[in-house]
């Protein structure tokens, strides 16, 4: 008997494996985008800025839906519209990624000190909102790097802000570090004041030239949970390293 041949193309069996594979890659590219655009984000830490919190090495989750969305939740920052939608307001103890102000493209991280209207200033090392100091208690004393890598004990102390949030810093170089002594800082609307908990190693909002008040567009997340950490100078790929250089106690750690 004669086969018809009615011009239809019939697909190999390789072919339609090679399809579905494509199909499925494409489908977890596009779920992981979501994710990343609208849930959560993967950050690292490269700085010692928020030492004792966050230690250089550890990796993080950050929650893009905790403040809403602006065109920084979003990759390269597409102009596609301004402000925020679904907007809820960073507090007080908040550790956030924002967009660097001066270039809106630079990921930083530090903790929300100064909401809008607030009057901030440092005085001898004492954190002060609208005139009160804000209550710290020393305690243990915390071993880091000096400014020439060396390891040194300074002071550390537990810090707790006007909403009761309680938080650990360190004073490097004491009470009288370059940012120990500030003027008020008055911050304007729509606006937050962000600091580290490593006060004389954190380059902030204190350094208006640098950083400066932080516009709530600008945020991009609140930092969540540690999924990873890592001691610093180790490399991450390197698994059969995992053994001693995984700081184990760090994993699945929530961030306050």
């Amino acid at each position: 008997m004669a086969r018809v041949d009615t011009g239809a193309k019939i697909r190999t069996k390789d072919e339609g494996g090679l399809f579905e594979t494509v199909k499925v890659i494409i489908q977890a590219l596009l779920i992981a985008l979501v994710v990343r655009t609208l849930l959560f984000q993967p950050f690292n830490i490269p700085s010692g800025s928020l030492v004792p919190t966050l230690l250089v090495g550890d990796y993080l989750f950050v929650s893009k839906y905790s403040y809403g969305y602006s065109k920084h939740s979003m990759p390269f920052s597409p102009p596609l519209f301004e402000g925020r939608i679904w907007a809820s307001e960073p507090q007080r103890g908040d550790i956030a990624v924002f967009k660097l102000p001066k270039d809106n493209s630079t990921d930083y991280i530090k903790r929300v000190i100064g909401l809008p209207g607030d009057k901030i200033q440092v005085i001898d090392g004492v954190l002060q909102i609208n005139g009160k100091p804000v209550l710290r208690k020393r305690v243990e004393d915390y071993r880091t790097s000096d400014p020439y890598g060396r390891p040194v004990n300074v002071p550390q102390y537990e810090e707790t802000l006007p909403n009761g949030v309680t938080h650990r810093i360190i004073e490097r170089d004491g009470d009288q570090g370059y940012w120990d002594n500030t003027n008020v800082y008055t911050v304007p609307p729509n606006h937050f004041f962000m600091m580290g908990d490593n006060r004389d190693n954190s380059t902030d909002s204190r350094d208006e030239a640098s950083v400066g008040y932080v516009p709530f567009e600008n945020f991009v997340g609140r930092a969540e949970i540690i999924f990873f950490s890592i001691d610093e100078g180790s490399s991450a790929w390197r698994i059969w390293e995992w053994p001693w250089s995984v700081r184990w106690g760090r994993i699945l750690t929530p961030i306050r």
